[in-house]
């Protein structure tokens, strides 16, 4: 039982550097909860980014399989979460507003980590780089994303190398741009949809990508409903407008042919 110079469990995972990253600001009793919700959140998310820059590499050289257990990784990392919101939303408003004005202008809208999540699987939007301006080297890491493929944009690329027929638009599009619904791509996943066997990775494929976005719509959904809440209507500590911004992200599809084909078939 003596461990004493061998690499122990505390020593691999640094959990001195863990285990004292909670800097409380005040002394009341639940900024601890505030403070270890959004750090294990920030954890959960460099695991998602490490899964998904995987498996978008993957879908490049038409490794499928790998990309699929990569994307169901994926899915059951925003499971989990989603359940953290269940443990935050035992903090009553007036327990939050005990410790929210020590915060400062400090908001998770500043997240570098989720804004390149959500632009890595193709929410695009160029004026989401200002929050980040100030801090050169994660800029960069925005920036490159911008103009690499996004994980959908490498699936379309797929199915065209796949023999299906998608617009040339689409394939050369303006990568800092969302993608926008497009015929060409409907079409082809109905090929997928109304043929599962003799399109079974694509299929799947398709079926990988709406489980991710499912699991990412209810995090959105369980964000908005734990703000409204915890504070109300009242504005993001960030500037935001709160819950009212929150909503209108809910309106965000990423893949949006892989539901609006669920009507066509």
């Amino acid at each position: 039982m003596n461990f004493d110079g061998s690499m122990s469990y505390g020593d691999y995972l640094h959990l001195d550097q863990i285990l004292n990253a909670q800097k409380l600001l005040t002394s009341t009793h639940d900024e601890m909860l505030f403070i270890i919700q959004h750090q294990t959140s920030e954890l959960w998310m460099r695991l998602a980014l490490h899964e998904l820059a995987a498996a978008r590499d993957a879908i490049r050289r038409d490794h499928l399989p790998p990309a699929f257990k990569m994307l169901s990784r994926v899915a059951k990392i925003f499971e989990q979460l989603n359940n953290a919101w269940d443990v935050l939303r035992t903090m009553t408003p007036s327990e939050y507003t005990a410790f929210r004005d020590d915060l400062g202008q400090s908001s998770g809208f500043q997240s570098w980590q989720y804004r390149l999540i959500e632009f890595t699987v193709g929410n695009r939007n160029s004026a989401m780089l200002n929050p980040h301006a100030h801090c050169d080297d994660i800029a960069k890491i925005l920036e490159e994303e911008l103009h690499r493929p996004s994980l959908y944009d490498e699936a379309l690329l797929a199915l065209s190398r796949g023999g299906f027929s998608i617009d040339e638009a689409v394939l050369t599009r303006d990568l800092t741009q969302p993608h926008s619904l497009n015929d060409s791509v409907m079409g082809a996943w109905e090929q997928v949809y109304k043929d599962p066997e003799k399109h079974w990775s694509f299929y799947d494929l398709a079926e990988k990508l709406v489980d991710f976005e499912d699991y990412f719509r209810r995090w959105r959904f369980n964000h908005v409903t734990t703000v409204e809440r915890v504070i109300g209507f009242k504005r993001g500590t960030g500037g935001t407008g709160g819950v009212s911004y929150l909503k209108h992200m809910l309106e965000v599809e990423l893949f949006p042919e892989l539901w609006r084909v669920r009507t066509s078939l």
